[in-house]
């Protein structure tokens, strides 16, 4: 199989979006699809990129006051029905036990969609004066949301992520932690995944169910879509009065608490594929790249070229790059299209000449440049290669995301726009009749409003005064 029918094996990325994204993430072998309708099995090199998204984030987390536990899969139904708006918003998602151990269950038992019902049950127990405040944790864990259309990664029934909840003593105290963590979303989105995000509050159709506030990130793909990256809620007293989470406070009257939670998804890993990748399958961030610099011996078979492969492989190790070396017995055209394909950051070939020269062939994989280095500065020049392709990402995709964000005066403008494949800033006078108008006439929803821009002085729907400047967008 020669290089050009490896690289056929994916469907053009710009004929076909959806199929090109269908390849990518089957054919690199991030996960295949699991045995029920709309489940995935997520596979070593998809599962590595999502451990190195767990490692930095749990590390920001943890940073931020956050605390890990761990709650129960199954929550009884009864608890569902306490928090009106959030059961009904959850409710067609929502898988359910009815029997077990051979016999009818007393009480249904829901398979966890979200926590926020099972922890702010343990948090009433728990928490019983303002010394116990604030109380910030998070799980990393399995959900279920039984999904009618399903795509690896961006939409399945069952996925992984993590669930932040926390408890205040005061309304003030909760927004900042709503947006703390938003910050912390934001700042990881764009340093580790090298995905510029627009923040903002989510408009009143758009919440989460239960909330009082929505906040999320939003993140452009190749093709013009915007994808919900992750999302952060301010619940008020909504959670804490359906569960009696209470406390004591200095002047011995009890109050309930304010609740916040946050949640991101493995759709991160479908935003890394859909945000950097290309005609030639995956671009990997370094920082999340399994593989960060595969070293592929060139004339194997010639003495000194595995063991001078050996050599680099341990001493990139060493200095702490994730660095394998390929010795399949292959033709090296055939490992370059395959690495190129499953997105490594950097390829070193050596072969016998370049041993005889003390250098090696080194490729990056986001430009496709090719240049020379010499071994003795290998380890270094890697190093600084992978910050520079790090670095070059983020502002690749800055620059291509800007130059799809337009403005809209009126609908047609916000037709044309996201037919165009872009986002699409308008003035919007806060009522759900426009919103809705925009969703059916241009087939976009609201992402999130950006206020702090400035507002425009008219709705670009109906022509009132406008109260937000929001971002429209077809949306994954």
């Amino acid at each position: 199989m020669d290089g050009k029918q490896f690289v056929k094996e994916i469907a053009d990325i710009n004929e076909n979006f959806t199929q090109w994204y269908t390849d990518v993430v089957t054919k690199t072998e991030l996960v295949d699809y699991g045995p029920v309708k709309g489940t995935m099995v997520i596979r070593p090199y998809g599962y590595a990129i999502w451990e190195n998204i767990q490692k930095d984030m749990d590390a920001r987390f943890k940073k931020a006051g956050s605390k890990n536990a761990y709650f129960p899969l199954l929550i009884p139904m009864s608890y569902f029905t306490k928090e009106a708006e959030h059961v009904e918003g959850f409710a067609p998602e929502v898988a359910v036990v009815t029997h077990a151990g051979g016999a009818k269950l007393e009480e249904p038992l829901a398979i966890r969609p979200t926590s926020e019902t099972i922890i702010g049950t343990m948090y009433s127990k728990w928490i019983q004066s303002y010394r116990d405040l604030p109380v910030i944790m998070n799980q990393w864990c399995n959900v279920m949301r039984w999904e009618k259309t399903t795509r690896p990664f961006l939409r399945t029934s069952e996925f992984l992520w993590q669930e932040g909840h926390t408890v205040h003593a005061s309304e003030e105290e909760a927004m900042e932690e709503t947006m703390r963590m938003l910050d912390v979303y934001r700042s990881f989105a764009e340093e580790t995944l090298a995905i510029p995000v627009f923040t903002g509050r989510k408009t009143e159709k758009e919440k989460f169910a239960g909330a009082v506030a929505t906040f999320g990130m939003e993140a452009m793909m190749l093709d013009g879509k915007s994808l919900q990256a992750g999302t952060s809620h301010y619940l008020g007293q909504n959670f804490s009065k359906a569960f009696d989470i209470k406390y004591l406070d200095k002047d011995s009257k009890l109050k309930y608490g304010y609740t916040t939670s946050w949640g991101t998804s493995t759709r991160l890993i479908g935003a890394v594929i859909m945000a950097h990748g290309d005609q030639r399958g995956l671009v990997l961030p370094p920082k999340v790249a399994p593989i960060q610099a595969i070293i592929v011996p060139v004339a194997a078979h010639k003495g000194g070229v595995n063991e001078k492969a050996a050599e680099i492989e341990t001493a990139l190790i060493n200095a702490g790059v994730r660095a394998e070396t390929d010795r399949r017995d292959m033709s090296p055209g055939w490992k370059f299209n395959e690495w190129e394909m499953k997105g490594v950051p950097v390829r070193i070939e050596i072969g016998p000449r370049d041993i005889e020269n003390n250098q090696a062939m080194v490729f990056r994989r986001d430009t496709l440049e090719k240049t020379t280095v010499r071994l003795d500065n290998l380890v270094s020049e890697i190093n600084k290669l992978l910050a520079d392709i790090q670095k070059n990402m983020l502002e690749t995709a800055k620059k291509r995301r800007d130059e799809r964000v337009v403005r809209a005066n009126n609908l047609e403008e916000i037709l044309k726009g996201v037919d165009g494949g872009n986002f699409v800033k308008a003035g919007w006078c806060g009522c759900r009749e426009c919103e809705d108008k925009v969703k059916e006439y241009a087939q976009a929803t609201s992402r999130v409003m950006v206020d702090e821009e400035g507002v425009p002085e008219k709705c670009a729907i109906c022509g009132k005064p406008a109260k937000h400047l929001v971002i429209f967008a077809r949306a994954y």
